[in-house]
């Protein structure tokens, strides 16, 4: 079925300016070069961009939008681009899903004529924009940033908005244990406590503590103490394993230095130095230990 043209040409500034500058309609002189309409669209005409980086939709949420459209109509049309036999969701996937809920035939839509690099990237950064956008989907998008556009992290940062320490954290989740990574994509876990599990660095206790934080409705500052105590414990546990491998080689050194003075030697460790005791039992016992400390110096 054939789209209807309104003719509105670049009113859709408000949804362009969430896209960033990749949806500016004019070039540095002003003049046009990327003409846009407002259209009324089948919605059937309408699919999803599927290297759209949001996989995982609120269905509660979508429900309440979608009671919202149905009362106020759709307020904000949504971006398209023509691919094929049908149009491409390049921005407002969520809205198009809660018109369909709601039964709407048409609904209102901005097509782009872009290159796929270009939607894919405005795709990217517009759900980048979004503040309910799930952590680790997040994550991926500014990892697909890097890796498709080769964007540094300082250049993600501008292109979002956001500072280069939150991109960096962001990034950071993704070194998650993958079964920790699908808790927070099901909301069983917040950022937070994503964050603070990255501490523990091996994978099957991450996702033990993972399990043990959602079992016991943890708050992030539970888990942050959770994490410390582990850490705590891992690093008595290692001390302890080098104090016990400590005796083991000072108990050789003091057994050999037995066999060589023939007498009682204790070595006493501490911090960063020690000391040795030898013991002797009269002046000729000293005098025999001198001799033999004589002959080790020759």
């Amino acid at each position: 079925m054939a789209a209807k043209k309104t003719g509105l040409g670049s009113k859709g500034k408000g949804l362009e300016a969430l896209i960033n500058n990749k949806l500016e309609d004019f070039n540095e002189t002003g003049k046009e070069v990327n003409k846009s309409a407002l259209w009324e669209l089948d919605i059937n005409m309408i699919e999803p961009n599927r290297k759209q980086p949001r996989k995982h939709f609120d269905e509660t949420a979508l429900e309440e939008l979608a009671a919202s459209i149905k009362t106020y109509g759709m307020i904000q049309p949504i971006v398209v681009r023509k691919n094929k036999d049908y149009y491409e969701i390049i921005a407002g996937e969520r809205r198009w899903r809660a018109a369909k809920i709601c039964g709407l035939k048409k609904i209102p839509v901005i097509e782009k004529k872009w290159e796929d690099a270009e939607a894919f990237e405005a795709a990217l950064v517009e759900n980048l924009q979004r503040e309910d956008l799930n952590p680790i989907e997040e994550a991926e998008s500014y990892q697909r940033l890097q890796e498709v556009f080769g964007l540094s992290q300082e250049q993600i940062s501008t292109k979002v908005g956001k500072s280069r320490s939150a991109v960096t954290n962001s990034l950071r989740l993704l070194q998650l244990d993958p079964r920790v990574l699908n808790f927070v994509i099901e909301n069983k876990l917040t950022g937070g406590h994503a964050r603070t599990l990255l501490s523990i660095t091996e994978k099957e206790r991450q996702f033990e503590l993972a399990e043990w934080v959602i079992e016991e409705e943890l708050s992030v500052r539970a888990t942050e103490a959770l994490v410390k105590a582990e850490l705590n414990k891992k690093e008595s546990a290692k001390k302890e394993k080098n104090e016990k491998n400590l005796n083991v080689n000072q108990k050789a050194v003091e057994d050999e230095l037995k066999t060589i003075f023939s007498t009682k030697v204790h070595i006493s460790q501490m911090k960063n130095k020690g000391k040795i005791e030898i013991t002797y039992y009269s002046q000729e016992d000293l005098d025999r230990l001198l001799t033999i400390m004589k002959r080790m110096e020759g």
